[in-house]
């Protein structure tokens, strides 16, 4: 049963001069002794439970109220609602902005749709179009109310072709664990083999349920899209409702790697197709967004699991971008949370307003690890905190040039981050070339392949007196190397 508040009402002595005749206003010596204003018993009486999905409007009714009354009929009352020392507009009918009683429950509690009880008082002011005087608060009374959001499950998962239609826990959406109504955002890197693969997305509790099928309807059942084997890159979400409009598989029409990212705040999704080049901005290269930027490529361990090794100086903080990206901070990838940024392990976020990742300790080497399918990083401290330096780390056999005893034939790399070597646009003819250290041939810094090795334009040289010449195809390259791992990457510029 709900319970009727009595406004508590507080003859306020000390109000501004009430008088008949305002003419003379401006003259306070001409205004007679201030009196009181008496007001007879009002009341407010909550609503029951609001569900603001049930809302549509831009008002929402919160209470009833009663409003006092006044001696002088001159005077009209107003009122305001306090949630924990904040003041909104409400009318006399009860009636307050959505938008403020939903941005004060969103910001104290967050999104989550469950019901949340707001302690309330209600002040009664007076006016009388010129002067106004709050004349009494209520004793604390409790609005009941439940936020709008879309079910959000635990986690997802992509099923398809690509899977045989079958649970694959590999392909689990990356999230970065804080609630899902205060990041509903999802992604997932996978990568399809052949032409025209169909999807859909199984929420956790399918997988708990021991079926991935146990649940096709709405709210919490299997998420399609509204045309089923629609190719469309971005779009709607939706799961088969009461009303039987089905959620149908989606397409990727083309064998390719992707990005595909999912938001299930307003149940939306973009895939992007990408190639797995990934750069560093950040400290290393003075945040720039300009293409000649993109000096500091991460080197592939495998297509998702990229990594950096260098001395992380100054405040050794960084973000990352796919080639593809380049210079959009909407799809820059960041830390996920603020007690991500500076720890040995975190996890990663795709958004404008992630955090930047920081070494844990600047000034020492160490290796940065990101995993781009779990959305996870990592920091590997090295053991040697001195590597060997080198004044000039260059290329050497370029079009059959392999000078000897002077350095007219190598081709110097720009050192771009301690340890960490690039040059642009590199003609190469065909033919084999090696790198070499301070123009000479130094067993510690003269890199090439190992016996056997085939060629892949992303890899790891050896350094020795017996390593073989890498066999760069024909074409222009951005080249980049670390003379630390022996990592390379020749890009080639299209």
């Amino acid at each position: 049963m709900i319970k009727k508040i009595l406004l508590g009402m507080t003859l306020l002595m000390s109000m501004v001069s009430c008088t008949e005749d305002y003419t003379d206003w401006g003259n306070p010596q001409s205004n007679p002794e201030e009196e009181a204003v008496s007001f007879g018993n009002g009341s407010v009486t909550p609503e029951g439970v609001i569900n603001l999905a049930d809302v549509t409007g831009d008002k929402v009714k919160v209470a009833s109220i009663v409003a006092p009354t006044s001696t002088k009929d001159t005077y009209t009352p107003s009122f305001k609602i306090n949630f924990d020392g904040q003041s909104f507009d409400i009318d006399a009918n009860g009636n307050m902005a959505k938008a403020d009683l939903v941005n004060y429950i969103t910001g104290k509690f967050g999104k989550r749709p469950t019901e949340r009880d707001l302690d309330a008082t209600l002040d009664a002011w007076l006016s009388n179009g010129s002067t106004a005087a709050k004349m009494a608060t209520s004793a604390k009374f409790q609005v009941k109310a439940v936020p709008e959001a879309p079910f959000i499950d635990a986690a997802y998962y992509l099923v398809g072709d690509l899977t045989g239609w079958g649970l694959d826990t590999k392909l689990k959406f990356a999230h970065s664990d804080v609630d899902v109504y205060e990041d509903p955002v999802f992604t997932l890197m996978f990568t399809t083999t052949k032409d025209n693969q169909c999807w859909k997305i199984i929420p956790q509790g399918n997988v708990d349920a021991g079926n991935i099928w146990a649940v096709e309807n709405a709210p919490k059942g299997v998420v399609g899209i509204e045309q089923d084997g629609d190719n469309a890159m971005s779009g709607k979400l939706l799961t088969t409702n009461s009303e039987g409009k089905k959620a149908g598989a989606g397409k990727i029409a083309k064998a390719g790697m992707y990005q595909m990212t999912i938001n299930m705040m307003d149940y939306t999704y973009t895939i992007k197709q990408i190639a797995p080049e990934y750069y560093l901005v950040g400290k290393l290269q003075g945040w720039s967004e300009k293409p000649e930027g993109k000096t500091c490529l991460m080197y592939a361990e495998t297509p998702m699991v990229q990594s950096y090794t260098t001395q992380w100086n100054d405040d050794a903080n960084l973000k990352i971008w796919l080639g593809s990206d380049w210079g959009d901070w909407n799809n820059a990838y960041g830390s996920a949370t603020m007690a991500d940024a500076k720890t040995p392990t975190g996890k990663l976020k795709v958004d404008n307003n992630a955090g930047a990742i920081i070494c844990p300790e600047p000034g020492a080497y160490y290796t940065f690890t990101a995993d781009f399918s779990t959305m996870t990083y990592k920091w590997t401290k090295l053991a040697n905190q001195n590597p060997t330096e080198f004044e000039y780390v260059a290329l050497i056999g370029v079009g059959g040039k392999w000078s000897n005893g002077d350095d007219i034939d190598d081709i110097d790399l720009k050192q771009v981050a301690p340890h960490n070597w690039y040059k642009a646009n590199v003609k190469i003819p065909a033919g084999g070339l090696k790198i070499r250290a301070d123009h000479k041939w130094r067993d510690d810094g003269n890199w090439g392949f190992a016996e056997g090795q085939n060629y892949e334009s992303k890899g790891t040289l050896i350094t020795s007196g017996g390593s073989g010449n890498i066999p760069v195809p024909a074409g222009t390259y951005n080249i980049y190397f670390n003379d630390i791992t022996g990592a390379y990457a020749f890009v080639e510029v299209k």
